[in-house]
């Protein structure tokens, strides 16, 4: 149930996030759920193995190389998933960043039991 409160939340981060920000588009709210989906299971299976093949620039740039990872999975998800647009790179990355820190702030509120 955890993993479908978290789906959830990233649609409705990302949904929102495509009316803030001009270069995201999303069709509709089924194709932001889509994207979630996508970006669940590009982030489980690919991210590692790319974090793993960019150990050393990612160590040399103090971490920072993640944010360009996190922003190739972004365009990854875009060829992907039909309705769901990014402009270019730069777009890629702050949509990035603001997902990441959207779902982490409502993530946060959950209850640990």
């Amino acid at each position: 149930m955890n993993f479908l409160v978290r789906l959830l939340v990233s649609a409705l981060i990302a949904f929102g996030l495509s009316y803030l920000l001009p270069g995201i588009h999303i069709d509709s709210f089924v194709t932001a759920l889509i994207l979630a989906l996508v970006l669940a299971l590009l982030n489980a299976l690919l991210k590692p193995i790319l974090i793993l093949l960019s150990l050393p620039i990612t160590l040399l740039t103090l971490g920072l190389f993640l944010l360009v990872i996190n922003a190739a999975i972004i365009l990854l998800a875009a060829k992907v998933v039909d309705g769901f647009k990014v402009d270019g790179f730069w777009w890629a990355l702050l949509f990035s960043i603001l997902l990441s820190v959207g779902s982490s702030i409502l993530n946060s509120t959950d209850s640990k039991d």
